[in-house]
């Protein structure tokens, strides 16, 4: 009998103990099956998470990010225990001590669903398994996945430490509203650091990883404060808060940015602009994209806040004042249904979520607005973020719009969205009305650069960024008329001609392919044999063409493929008056390099690029301090700064042209519309039929340029013209830029001697000589000027011209066209024995 007891319990045990050896080696098998093939766990000891880059003003300030996952990548040292406690409750309160996966809440899990007859399947998975699966696996719900999580999970569990396992953990999880990681959740729930938030924040977002949809901080408040309070509650439990604490945190209301309780982090930032975007631009090209939007890079801007809210409002200011000039409303491009209209909840959410420029500061904020209401005499809007009172009633009346042709009615429908401002009374700053704004059709760009390093101080890429993102300063190739002849006179002068070289200014004909092609000046008169300055300064086209033909095509190419102006230029005598197609930002660039004395620079916008760990990995200044470590460095002395840039031109030549330039502005084309404190040179640029129109200016230190015309070329009209279109925006800007940074006189290059001259003459004159018609000219040593020698380009001059007098200045008057429009033209013009046509 007690044999056969013995002997059925041995059976029993060897049953036993062969199924648990059978199961241990299923369970063997399977993890030797999965285990083969799994993705290497030791590459995360060097894992780099997609992090924000970030631009920096100069004065350190943040200025714009760009990222594809909004992540700021926090070192496990860094973030508080407060945090790391509230997530390890809600996740995995066992953390610190399994080695990898928990097999009590697995086996849990398992009990759950089989009870639940798989109505209740809840995770049972760690952080480390979380990681695993993150980093490393698909997020699939199979067997087959949990199974190589749980193998990793115990791989990297003997690699890494528990703490650089949370550290993944926490910068690398989704945290919803395009958050990833708790820095930047904290910034967007509560635009706060992770060291400011209360237990109830931290226990809000721990609450975020079992699904961040489900628990919307305002579609699911009432859901996602039962989250938190349970989260809460188990940091209770755990230990991590006393009593006290954790009765009075679950008290607190569920609060975030989302709700309304804090300002957004972005609305720190200012808005994107022109500037930020063309570095994303540039180092996207440079870095490639994926490095640019996830490498975690510091890049420190050349902007100059101040400088560039001058140049937007200048820019503006000036596409504003010809817009409004038009007198022409056109019609509204965005409109709000007018179903809506009668429900102001429904039309002011309309307009709240409509795409249009918001970005407008121009003599006050312009609001986005929708058309309520047209009478005769006044009609009521609607103003986004803008409640009415009683001192502001949103009307606009029929005298705000006396500036355009039409009425209310014929301009106006309900439902319409437009741009409106606050007129306020300049002398006791009250408000007067609301009044009608419209984004200007015609788009300019403006671009300030410092001179002896190319570091670009401000750019405006059109009116308004959020109106359109294209960079006029930067993409758009235009034609730069006769702000392109400094660099034939460039070639003059390097080739032998001197300021006081006599060339002839008078009709052309030349035969092309396309026909007889009669350029012509834009006064309809000539000045005979002139010296070289007066081409540059009342900008004669006719004296320009000859001179490009005496010095040749391929030699003025060759200086404007030098300066940068152009990679490959066409060498026609057409190109000598501009009309081949460059961008602003080169011309800027290449008129720094007129101002500086003829150095090289190379254009940017970054002064450093910086990458995660803090690495310089770009510098834009590669000039040496050779002596800033000494201190032994007198207080009265700065440390040198020594250049080892190659030259664009000769020094000599760089400053003849400067001089040349200041006569533009001192008596030239761009005399009524810039004056400064300080010396300025600079050149004006209108093209055929003032489709573009052109200023660029410098001063000893600032080098800076405007361009304006239609993004669809066509004529600005017969009043456009570089200088009274583009010269009161630089005058502006500069106006600014010259109390902040100063200026001096230009700097005379050794190597050559002043003569007195006659301006209109070319003659020589004593060294006694004074008066208007005198003027000192920079020659160079060694080299005896020619005087009286006349260059005709190998064009014949007529003998009855109607020739400009000496002393005598261009006439424009203004005459009334046929439509009743105003317009400036030049006298009336005797061609002698040619006849003219074709304005550049």
């Amino acid at each position: 009998m007690l044999r056969g007891i013995l002997t059925f319990f041995g059976t029993i045990f060897s049953v036993l103990t062969l199924g648990i050896m059978v199961i241990a080696l299923s369970i063997g098998a399977v993890f030797h099956v999965y285990g083969r093939d799994l993705p290497s766990h030791e590459s995360l000891a060097n894992y780099t998470p997609p992090t924000i880059s970030r631009i920096y003003s100069g004065e350190g300030r943040i200025i714009d990010e760009f990222a594809q996952e909004r992540r700021l990548f926090t070192p496990a040292e860094d973030i508080p225990d407060l945090l790391k406690q509230a997530f390890i409750s809600a996740e995995d309160k066992n953390f610190y001590s399994h080695g990898g996966y928990d097999a009590r809440g697995i086996a849990a899990a398992i009990f759950d669903a089989v009870r639940t007859r798989g109505r209740d399947v809840r995770g049972a998975s760690t952080i480390t398994q979380q990681v695993m699966k993150n980093f490393l696996l698909s997020g699939d719900r199979k067997i087959a996945r949990k199974i190589k999580e749980i193998i990793l999970a115990t791989r990297i569990e003997d690699t890494l430490s528990k703490d650089d396992i949370l550290e993944l953990y926490m910068n690398e999880i989704f945290l919803g509203q395009n958050s990833y990681g708790v820095a930047a959740a904290a910034q967007s729930y509560f635009n706060k650091t992770l060291t400011e938030l209360a237990p109830h924040e931290a226990a809000f977002l721990a609450s975020m990883p079992k699904a961040p949809s489900d628990y919307h901080p305002v579609r699911e408040k009432t859901r996602l404060k039962a989250r938190r309070d349970f989260v809460l509650r188990e940091m209770f439990e755990n230990g991590y808060l006393d009593q006290e604490v954790y009765l009075a945190e679950v008290e607190q209301p569920l609060r975030s940015v989302q709700n309304g309780d804090f300002e957004p982090y972005a609305k720190s930032l200012p808005p994107r602009d022109y500037f930020t975007d063309e570095i994303r631009r540039q180092l996207s090209e440079d870095f490639g994209e994926g490095e640019f939007f996830s490498g975690g890079l510091s890049v420190r801007a050349t902007i100059d806040p101040e400088m560039q809210v001058e140049a937007a409002d200048a820019l503006q200011r000036q596409l504003e004042k010809y817009d409004r000039g038009l007198g022409r409303w056109r019609k509204a491009d965005k409109k709000i249904p007018t179903e809506v209209l009668g429900d102001e909840p429904a039309w002011r959410a309309a307009l709240a979520n409509l795409d249009i420029a918001r970005d407008i500061d121009l003599d006050g904020h312009w609001y986005p607005a929708v058309v309520l209401d047209v009478g005769d005499q006044r009609m009521r809007i609607g103003i986004d973020g803008v409640a009415e009172t009683e001192t502001e009633p949103q009307v606009v009346p029929r005298k705000d719009i006396a500036w355009m042709s039409g009425d209310f009615k014929s301009n106006f429908e309900p439902g319409d969205v437009v741009h409106v401002r606050r007129m306020m009374d300049d002398e006791s700053d009250t408000f007067i009305r609301w009044t009608l704004r419209q984004v200007p059709e015609a788009q300019g760009g403006f671009v300030a650069m410092d001179v002896n390093t190319g570091r670009v101080l401000a750019m405006q890429g059109g009116f308004s960024y959020q109106d359109s993102v294209f960079n006029r300063a930067t993409q758009a190739q235009r034609q730069p008329g006769s702000s392109f002849k400094p660099f034939v006179y460039a070639a003059a002068l390097d080739s032998g001609y001197s300021p006081a070289t006599i060339v002839i200014d008078a009709p052309i004909e030349i035969d092309t392919p396309q026909g007889l092609w009669r350029p012509r000046n834009s006064s309809n008169k000539f000045y005979g044999p002139t010296p070289l300055r007066t081409g540059i300064e009342q900008s004669r086209n006719l004296m320009t063409i000859r001179l490009a033909q005496e010095v040749g095509m391929d030699t003025v190419a060759a200086y404007a493929e030098s300066f940068g102006v152009y990679d490959n230029m066409g060498q026609y005598l057409a190109n000598a008056l501009g009309s081949d197609e460059t961008t602003l930002y080169k011309m800027v660039a290449a008129y720094a390099m007129f101002a500086n004395g003829g150095e090289r620079v190379r254009p940017s916008l970054v002064d450093r690029v910086q990458d995660r760990y803090g690495k310089t990995v770009y510098r834009q200044d590669q000039r040496d301090c050779v002596d800033c470590s000494d201190p032994a460095i007198p207080d009265a002395r700065g440390p040198r700064i020594v250049s080892d840039r190659k030259r664009a031109i000769d020094a000599i030549t760089a400053y003849q042209l400067t001089s040349m330039m200041r006569g533009v502005v001192d008596r030239g084309t761009a005399a009524r519309h810039v004056n400064l404190p300080v010396p300025v040179a600079g050149k004006t640029g209108t093209t055929n039929d003032a489709l573009d129109v052109w200023f660029i200016g410098f001063t000893s230190n600032i080098v800076a340029g405007c361009y304006i015309g239609f993004d669809q070329p066509r004529s600005l009209g017969r009043s456009a013209y570089g200088g009274t279109m583009c010269g009161p925006v630089f005058q502006q800007f500069m106006t600014k830029a010259v109390e902040k940074y100063g200026g001096g006189e230009f700097r005379v290059p050794p190597g050559g001697h002043f003569i007195k001259i006659d301006r209109y003459s070319g003659a020589p004159l004593p060294p006694d000589a004074n008066g208007d018609f005198v003027v000192a000219e920079y020659f160079r040593d060694g080299e005896d000027p020619i005087f009286g020698y006349i260059f005709d380009g190998g064009f014949a001059m007529g003998s009855d011209l109607d020739l400009f007098s000496a002393g005598e200045t261009e006439q424009i008057r203004e005459v009334t066209t046929s439509t009743g429009s105003t317009a400036q033209v030049g006298d009336k013009a005797s061609f002698g024995e040619l006849s003219s046509g074709g304005l550049y």
